[in-house]
């Protein structure tokens, strides 16, 4: 083979590879099965396209890289140790290899123009979400076999939680794009859309969780704007939505009422498969508990759901193999040493953020693991498939374009 067919055979792969990880902006808020086929694609296009040493400098050269390697080596280090069933390191180990796609798509994302495309990309995948979920509340589109959840809210292709999510980040992605238009009516579209989502998220679909994290992405907005005198107006302008929001029927009054009843009626060691938050306190109690008999180094990659059951043997639980929280997730298996490295994951993500290459991307960065940094604490978001794929897709993206490498 020739140097010059070997050279466009290596053009053609990182092409290829390219324009696959931007696909994947199409598919995650969409179908697991098209994420899986462009996955595939992405890795055959990497690893195709040689340029070995480009690649290393690229991985060596950016923390957020390493940090998130950092945090697998952890977890697979941890398969090393404990007890578990058969299968769980195994299981558990696999749900975490979206932190290994952060540095293959850190270089395949090495261009402006590839990382527009994908943004946009994600951009429109979340428009035919909004407008669809639109639909079905309108009862335009009737229920049938893509759509999720359908009888009890508006969403498509995804649960009420991942689809609170996708909403509040979809709301700051267009907000985002609008304040980077280069023309008045992109602006306006960008601006509508962000109303859409917003209005899809809040009154539309119950999900606390993506309530929360449009609160908190609000807040962020508001600091932006104004330093701390913005996010006071915006704190006040948050507090103002919500009692609206709580005096006006529908989904967000009847998920807030839910809650606090469900607060009000939990009672410590008396387990309620029908309260979401009693359920998730009796979860992180017990979970508090294991992590307390092996504080440092936890109980192995794998090992939640055995450690679970056995600290749970003689009291009214319900069984688990997941607390809803990722930051006691990872504490269990790994200790303070694996709780530690998760933070430094999300820090070592904000303090580079400014680095980026534009400021699109350094507010989308830092609106991105503010997002995960509040979801992880009701959910495990790097262990479930959209929300975890979906942060290491947007952190490779993003930090491709990480231009400086000092602090």
């Amino acid at each position: 083979m020739g140097p010059g067919l070997l050279a466009a055979i290596t053009t053609r792969a990182d092409r290829a590879a390219q324009w696959a990880a931007v696909a994947l902006g199409l598919a995650i808020p969409v179908s697991v099965a098209l994420d899986n086929v462009l996955l595939v694609l992405v890795m055959a296009g990497w690893l195709a396209s040689g340029a070995w040493r480009a690649k290393w400098d690229a991985i060596r050269g950016n923390q957020v890289v390493l940090a998130a390697l950092a945090l697998f080596g952890l977890l697979l280090v941890g398969t090393a140790y404990g007890e578990r069933g058969p299968g769980d390191a195994t299981l558990t180990l696999r749900k975490y290899l979206d932190l290994l796609w952060i540095p293959v798509l850190v270089w395949v994302f090495r261009e402006d123009a590839m990382r527009r495309l994908g943004l946009h990309a994600l951009a429109v995948s979340l428009t035919v979400v909004v407008l669809l979920s639109f639909l079905i509340m309108a009862e335009v589109i009737p229920e049938s076999g893509f759509l999720s959840e359908a009888s009890r809210s508006p969403v498509v292709f995804k649960t009420r939680q991942t689809h609170g999510l996708l909403m509040a980040l979809g709301a700051y992605l267009y907000f985002q794009l609008a304040l980077a238009a280069v023309t008045a009516r992109m602006r306006v579209l960008w601006l509508v859309l962000a109303v859409l989502a917003l209005a899809n998220g809040t009154l539309v679909v119950q999900g606390a969780t993506g309530y929360l994290v449009f609160c908190v992405l609000a807040l962020y907005l508001g600091h932006g704007w104004r330093g701390w005198k913005g996010l006071g107006w915006a704190a006040g302008a948050a507090a103002g939505a919500f009692t609206l929001l709580v005096l006006l029927p529908g989904p967000f009054q009847g998920r807030v009422a839910q809650m606090q009843s469900e607060i009000a009626q939990w009672r410590p060691g008396v387990p309620d498969v029908t309260s979401s938050v009693g359920t998730r306190i009796e979860f992180y109690r017990l979970s508090l508990a294991i992590a307390r008999d092996q504080p440092f180094i936890g109980s192995g990659t794998g090992s939640f759901a055995r450690a679970y059951e056995e600290k749970a043997r003689g009291q009214a639980a319900i069984p688990s193999s997941n607390p809803h929280n990722e930051y006691l997730h990872i504490l269990v298996q790994l200790g303070l040493v694996g709780l530690a490295a998760l933070l430094y994951l999300f820090w070592t993500h904000w303090r580079l953020a400014p680095h980026l290459a534009s400021p699109l991307e350094h507010h989308l960065a830092r609106g991105l693991v503010l997002a995960m940094a509040v979801g992880c604490l009701f959910n495990s978001w790097l262990l479930d498939h959209t929300e975890g794929l979906l942060y290491a897709w947007l952190t490779g993206l993003l930090f491709g374009g990480l231009q400086s490498r000092s602090d």
